[in-house]
């Protein structure tokens, strides 16, 4: 399986978790303005992805609208016009964007990192419609990009329906407390077992689990490791002893000179 490297400039920007959101700016996460932020400032932007009613991916965080928006229900209920004219919470009256729309925003102008929010509800093999939308969308995209999920099966059926476009897994901790799957999946998971199946060409770690010896064994094997979510100039710091680049918000990263 030919495995697509990480452009390095996902290695040398610091990355604006849901984009530069902030909002006593009128930003909110995944918004049009927070992407437009983070374009101005020159970094590179994460960004996440929910499915329409109608299959368009929209470019939204949660399942549910309700903890950033004034609506109800899960996001999937609604088409993308209908998503469109849901406005996002202390923002300026924009609505939740599609992927397309963000695509013609950042332009390839910074690189842009794609979350692929899990559909199966327990990280298994439930995947496709999603991930076929995502490889439509961004084909003949020109700009710096790459994908990545918690959900492994999510990266392998990207890299079967857009085998050159650089990959990573989301990896984490996997706690009880935050993933309502098996104790063994979550185990297993903690591991990281599946990078070498599905082509990844990075990952995407928890920062408070950064020192994880399968981590930091992958690290030594030249595998770009960045990290999420950092929200100071000191966990900043700490991070990079372990990781190669990171994943922020609620400060403003250092650029490089």
């Amino acid at each position: 399986m030919t495995v697509p490297p990480l452009p390095q400039d996902f290695l040398r920007l610091p990355v604006a978790h849901r984009a530069l959101h902030d909002t006593a700016q009128g930003r909110p996460e995944n918004s049009r303005a927070a992407i437009r932020a983070a374009i101005e400032a020159g970094y590179a932007i994460e960004i996440d992805l929910q499915p329409s009613a109608d299959g368009v991916p929209l470019v939204f965080h949660d399942y549910d609208l309700s903890r950033l928006t004034e609506a109800r229900g899960p996001v999937r209920d609604l088409t993308a016009a209908e998503a469109g004219r849901v406005p996002l919470g202390h923002g300026d009256g924009e609505g939740i964007p599609t992927l397309a729309e963000v695509l013609d925003l950042v332009a390839g102008r910074v690189p842009l990192l794609v979350e692929i929010k899990d559909q199966d509800g327990a990280l298994g093999p439930d995947v496709g419609p999603l991930e076929a939308a995502t490889a439509a969308a961004l084909a003949g995209y020109a700009g710096p990009v790459a994908v990545m999920s918690f959900n492994p099966h999510s990266v392998a059926e990207m890299a079967r329906l857009a085998p050159d476009l650089p990959r990573g897994l989301v990896t984490d901790r996997f706690e009880a407390a935050d993933w309502p799957v098996p104790a063994d999946r979550r185990a297993a998971l903690r591991e990281i077992p599946d990078f070498d199946r599905v082509g990844a060409a990075f990952i995407s770690h928890q920062a408070k689990d950064l020192g994880r010896g399968r981590v930091q064994d992958l690290r030594r094997a030249g595998v770009p490791v960045l990290c999420w979510t950092i929200r100071s100039p000191q966990a900043e710091a700490d991070a990079r002893r372990l990781a190669d680049n990171v994943t922020f918000e609620r400060y403003l990263a250092a650029l490089p000179a």
